[in-house]
C-alpha cells in the first residue's frame, strides 16, 4: 500500500498528492495526516491535487473528511491544484468540499493560510517530514 508524504513547515503540513489516489491510499493517509496534525500541532494544511486527474464520489467524500478532521484538529485545510475535470466531476457527482478552501496554485494557497491567520505561525520550527 502506498503512502502519501506528510512534509512539515513549520506549523503548516504539506501534502502533494502525486498517484491516481486509490481507496487504501486515501484511507491511510487519512489517518496519517490526522496523526501529523496533532503530533506536530500543525495550524494550516495545503493539499496539492495537481497531478490527480480523476476522482470518483469516494475520492472526492475523502477529501471533505481528512478537511473536517484538520477543522476539528484546529487547523485551516486548504486543496490546490484541482484541474476542470476534477472539478466537473465533483459538480457532477453531487459533492461539495464544505470547510475546504481551494486555490488554484500552491503559491495562492499559501496567500490563503496567510490571511487566515496560520502562516504566520507557520514557519515557526524546522521544516521536516512528518510521515512516509
Amino acid at each position: 500500500m502506498e503512502r502519501i508524504p506528510i512534509l512539515r513547515m513549520g506549523r503548516c503540513l504539506l501534502v502533494t498528492i502525486q498517484v491516481d489516489l486509490q481507496d487504501d491510499t486515501a484511507l491511510r493517509l487519512q489517518d496519517d495526516l490526522a496523526a501529523a496534525i496533532e503530533t506536530h500541532g500543525a495550524r494550516g494544511v495545503l493539499i496539492d491535487i495537481s497531478a490527480v486527474e480523476m476522482v470518483d464520489s469516494f475520492i472526492g467524500r475523502m477529501l471533505a473528511t481528512i478537511a473536517a478532521i484538520a477543522r476539528v484538529l484546529d487547523a485551516t485545510t486548504v486543496v490546490v491544484g484541482m484541474q476542470p475535470a476534477v472539478a466537473i466531476t465533483l459538480v457532477e457527482l453531487g459533492l461539495s468540499l464544505g470547510g475546504v478552501r481551494t486555490a488554484l496554485d500552491v503559491e495562492r494557497g499559501m496567500r490563503l493560510l496567510q490571511q487566515a491567520g496560520v502562516l504566520a505561525d507557520a514557519m515557526e520550527g524546522p521544516a521536516d517530514v512528518a510521515a512516509e
